[in-house]
């Protein structure tokens, strides 16, 4: 599969979304929302931070309720966009939130990741621990910590429960008021972005010029409280007063035609000036040069995904921030991939990988490039190979399963088996596994499974086809067990239903 390929659309029947598209209407607001428990933050803390006092960080929200309409929500989201379904990428930025999370006062770390395939700058967060974010901020971003400060960011508003805070003052209409919000996020990311506006101020028309005033002071909490947790986790905590200048200046050059994340968040001089003051006084880590080459790498395959008519484009772009040599050329091996040019990718590869074994991006870069030229055996060898050595590492985990699909489809039914017990929020996998059952003789599960798919996608109606069709076929094989396990999924399905008509 390669970089295209892992584009991924919820229904054929939609028009593709064009990243001029991909925008949210500004009263957003910057809200951000989350998933995981209440997390207070101690009298010292607030001394240490010096963060204004704006109430209980719980909110009045139930953690129940805001998992429930958050996948709700990212199941209507995935319904309307056009998602990037990278691996090696999603693996990378899961990492990177892994870091921060713990310093962020964040408990749970079940975080699902969603990649937008998206030339605009944005990244967002909603319940039930979903992090988005746009290929566009890679091109926006230099370096490693320029990013995690984005990152940083909206993980400081999800720490301290910003939207359920915000409910408090409402306490009457905490669930319609998020359910409104999130219903104009999707219909905004879909490209109807009055009709979005129009949904989102009907839910909070009375309280527009206080949500603003509100929103600015969580807008410094989260800075502040982003900044301590990037230096805690080991990264540069003066790289978000530089992000946020590089910001202002594209904020002054685009004015109404600036991205939605510097509409819902915007940057002033006292919050630049703020920003820095806290950056000077905190611990600067040492740069990792190999997680700095990392970033470069995974920002080279965003770059070239977004670039793929034009990959000069993108080598321009990687080039204008003197990165490193090595990530120019891990850039041109997956152009010289992409243009079916398979040996001098892989030679190229192999040749990076020799000089960097600990990236096992690199290596696992290879064993995609092999199986997208359907060189299988190939790509099973170094998949082998390299899963010896980190046998948990999901991208490559999948490409064999993918391999073994062509080879022996019982193979690889049991290993997506296995995935799926420690992934079963990934779409891909389920996929995968629906069609290595199907080829494995396993019908009934075969239809399960793409239900399962086709609700993680928003496509519901789809999903009680496919489970009418498995609950047939198992009956017909006699096959009661499963015949009872796809009635219980269905109950499942109607809850799921059930929460997305609530939009």
């Amino acid at each position: 599969m390669s970089l295209l390929s892992h584009l991924r659309r919820s229904t054929s029947s939609q028009a593709i979304i064009r990243p001029s598209s991909m925008r949210l209407p500004s009263i957003l607001l910057g809200i951000l929302l989350l998933s995981t428990p209440a997390v207070s933050v101690s009298a010292a803390a607030q001394n240490d931070y010096g963060l204004p006092d704006l109430g209980s960080a719980s909110g009045g929200i139930s953690n129940n309720d805001e998992y429930r309409i958050g996948r709700a929500w990212l199941r209507q989201f995935r319904a309307h966009v056009r998602e990037w379904g990278d691996p090696i990428t999603l693996d990378w930025i899961g990492g990177l939130v892994r870091q921060l999370a713990p310093w962020s006062e964040l408990d749970d770390r079940n975080f699902i990741i969603t990649l937008v395939a998206s030339s605009q700058l944005n990244a967002f967060a909603v319940p039930g621990g979903v992090v988005g974010v746009n290929t566009g901020l890679f091109a926006f971003a230099p370096d490693r910590d320029a990013f995690a400060s984005v990152l940083a960011h909206e993980l400081g508003h999800l720490s301290q429960h910003h939207f359920a805070r915000n409910m408090e003052r409402q306490a009457e209409t905490r669930l319609p008021t998020l359910a409104g919000f999130l219903a104009g996020m999707v219909i905004a990311a879909g490209g109807g972005g009055s009709a979005g506006i129009a949904a989102m101020a009907g839910t909070q028309a009375a309280a527009i010029s206080d949500q603003l005033a509100y929103s600015r002071r969580f807008e410094q909490e989260a800075d502040r409280v982003g900044i301590e947790a990037m230096s805690r986790a080991g990264f540069d905590p003066k790289a978000m007063p530089r992000m946020f200048r590089a910001m202002q200046r594209m904020a002054s050059l685009q004015g109404n035609d600036a991205p939605e994340f510097l509409l819902t968040h915007p940057v002033t001089e006292a919050r630049i000036g703020d920003s820095q003051a806290r950056a000077d006084k905190l611990k600067t880590a040492t740069p990792n040069p190999l997680a700095t080459l990392s970033y470069s790498l995974v920002r080279a395959r965003a770059l070239l995904a977004l670039n793929l008519r034009q990959p000069e484009q993108g080598l321009i772009t990687l080039r204008g921030d003197s990165p490193d040599p090595d990530a120019i050329a891990y850039y041109q091996a997956l152009a010289l991939a992409e243009n079916n040019e398979t040996d001098k990718s892989l030679a190229a590869l192999d040749r990076l990988h020799d000089k960097h074994p600990d990236l096992t991006l690199i290596s696992a870069s290879a064993v995609e490039v092999a199986r997208d030229a359907r060189r299988y055996d190939e790509a099973t060898q170094r998949a082998k190979r390299l899963l010896r050595l980190q046998p948990d590492y999901l991208p490559t985990r999948l490409a064999l399963a993918e391999v073994a699909l062509q080879q022996d489809p019982a193979a690889a039914r049991q290993q997506l088996e296995d995935i799926l017990r420690e992934h079963s929020s990934d779409p891909a996998a389920w996929s995968l596994a629906s069609e290595a059952s199907g080829r494995s003789g396993h019908k009934a599960e075969a239809f399960l499974y793409r239900a399962e798919f086709d609700q993680l996608e928003g496509r519901m109606d789809r999903a009680f086809a496919q489970l009418k069709l498995a609950d047939e076929a198992a009956r017909k094989d006699g096959d009661f067990s499963m015949a009872n396990r796809i009635s219980a999924r269905r109950e499942d399905f109607k809850g799921y239903r059930n929460a997305i008509d609530e939009f």
